[in-house]
């Protein structure tokens, strides 16, 4: 067949559509939703390209309208787990030695699939099972996942014309295999894109994936399933399970041919997947790859040359938008005392000016948490906080569950800088400020440090050169992804690759090549033309 070294189409960034009143795109949404919303949607396995319908069934529901079902989802047993693995295993020599250019189409149609017929496929089953209003869809569940899956061809053609040098005589190759077996992906309830990149990023590369999305996310992974497939993904390449997380993790993590592990999710979860890895490295064929993304306790501190209204900005959206349900979201915040009353003032103002409800109203900017567990969890430190001596509730503070589960976006203010809230990761609408004297604005940079066990987001903000570059350096650890006068959300794709370190994870960073090269075991070739026939070196002479 006919050779070339391929240039792929160049990545942009996905546009962002408004979704005004009157637009096109609000009513093209809004009908799907509404198809969504009064159909029954009947989620099967994935595996090897068949569907497969245990009758062993959970129900869906809107988190914010929690008696309303939307459809159901089969649960797998432990035979269909490791029939996923035997099937993943069988694809995999075609699909690792296919070219790399027929993979990469694949990815580029499903991310034109996305962009078009299915946007509003999307976005819909992301509004009602994971209650995000159609902004926070449309940069999840379209723009995102589309530019993960154009910027990852990118990145991979980037990686295979990586080469080294060839010295005289010589020919120096390095070719990027798939790691020898499967790897399990473990993706979120909270992004969309996310569970469409951590399978598909694997594969890209050549790999072949078991993926078990969230039970609070499967509406949409069903969703990115249909686009996959349409794309002309082969049989066995992604195969989906769902079901007890305990015996599929078991079960895959017992294989000898588990190769690696693609998660995000909760920092204790990872520890748990991490030492059951490492309880079983003598049954593995090779040192399984272990890439995660797990919690944060992520920080905003403000520099007293701030500008008030922007930092209250930063506030407001980047610790309630879709509810604080995001690892980046701002949830500890560190005011100067010249600045606390007015920053605090406009966040309440911004906080009385919040809709909540149904996403399919579009007027509402806060919708439902993820889950009665999560509400329960919520509600539990906003009543503690309304007893506690070194804690106030200065805006917000109230919840209701009867229909769906609301947590009102809520503010606490503390004298305590270990307060509880200041160091326990919510994942919810609620952020804690401390507010310091201005002059210790050194010493709060080591307090924001030695704070919490993450190292995920942060941000500061300063209309002063010099303490924004101290900030830089004393904060170098405290988070992977450090923003400058911007709240500590909304990283994007091939901007700004995101993860961080300490307990946020391998800081392998979704959205660049340092991620993809996770899944790839370099094989260096070297070629010798004209070969020593003499073992004897000129030194000896």
């Amino acid at each position: 067949m006919g050779k070339g070294f391929f240039q792929v189409p160049v990545a942009v960034n996905e546009p962002v559509r408004s979704y005004a009143p009157g637009s096109p795109e609000r009513e093209s949404v809004l009908k799907q939703y509404k198809e969504y919303y009064n159909g029954k949607v009947d989620v099967p396995l994935y595996i090897n390209g068949e569907e497969i319908r245990t009758g062993n069934t959970r129900t869906m529901s809107p988190p914010h309208d929690h008696q309303h079902v939307v459809g159901t989802y089969h649960l797998a047993e432990k035979t269909h787990v490791e029939s996923a693995v035997s099937t993943a295993l069988e694809a995999r020599e075609k699909w690792a030695n296919l070219s790399w250019e027929q993979r990469a189409a694949v990815f580029l149609k499903a991310a034109d699939l996305i962009a078009g017929p299915y946007r509003d496929k999307m976005n819909a089953s992301t509004m009602i099972a994971q209650s995000k209003n159609i902004h926070q869809a449309e940069i999840d569940a379209a723009c995102e996942i589309i530019d993960f899956l154009k910027f990852n061809v990118e990145f991979m053609s980037r990686i295979y014309e990586d080469q080294p040098i060839s010295d005289e005589g010589i020919w120096n190759r390095v070719e990027y295999r798939p790691l020898e077996g499967f790897v399990y992906a473990i993706t979120p309830f909270n992004f969309t894109a996310i569970a469409g990149n951590l399978p598909t990023s694997a594969a890209m590369m050549g790999n072949v994936v078991v993926w078990k999305p969230s039970d609070h996310q499967i509406f949409s992974a069903k969703v990115i399933v249909d686009v996959l497939k349409e794309a002309g993904l082969p049989d066995g390449v992604i195969n989906v399970v769902y079901g007890d997380p305990v015996m599929i993790t078991d079960t895959l993590l017992d294989s000898p041919d588990f190769a690696g592990i693609h998660f995000t999710g909760s920092t204790e979860v990872f520890k748990g997947l991490w030492k059951k890895i490492g309880n079983n490295i003598d049954k593995y064929k090779t040192y399984p790859r272990i890439v995660g993304e797990t919690g944060g306790k992520d920080f905003i501190i403000a520099h007293p040359t701030s500008n008030a209204k922007q930092v209250a900005t930063a506030i407001s959206r980047g610790a309630f938008e879709f509810q604080g349900q995001k690892c980046s979201a701002a949830s500890r915040v560190y005011l100067p005392k010249s600045l606390a009353d007015e920053v605090l003032n406009f966040v309440k103002e911004d906080i009385a000016s919040f809709k909540m409800g149904s996403p399919e109203d579009m007027e509402n900017f806060i919708t439902a948490v993820i889950h009665e567990g999560s509400f329960d969890k919520l509600a539990g430190f906003i009543d503690r906080a309304k007893e506690d001596k070194e804690a106030e509730i200065f805006a917000g503070g109230s919840y209701d569950k009867s229909k769906g589960y609301f947590v009102q976006p809520t503010v606490i203010v503390t004298t305590d800088p270990q307060y509880v809230t200041m160091t326990t990761e919510l994942f919810g609408p609620v952020v804690t400020v401390y507010v310091y004297e201005d002059d210790q604005w050194s010493e709060t940079l080591k307090l924001v440090d030695t704070t919490s066990e993450y190292g995920l987001t942060g941000a500061v903000f300063s209309g002063d050169r010099y303490t924004i570059e101290e900030a830089t350096k004393a904060l170098q650890n405290s988070a992977g992804n450090f923003y400058i006068n911007d709240k500590p959300t909304g990283a994007v794709v091939g901007q700004q690759p995101f993860g961080g370190a300490r307990a946020s994870g391998t800081n392998d960073k979704a959205g660049s090549m340092q991620n993809l090269l996770r899944w790839v075991s370099p094989r260096l070739i070297k070629e010798t033309f004209v070969t020593p026939t003499d073992y004897r070196y000129p030194f000896l002479g």
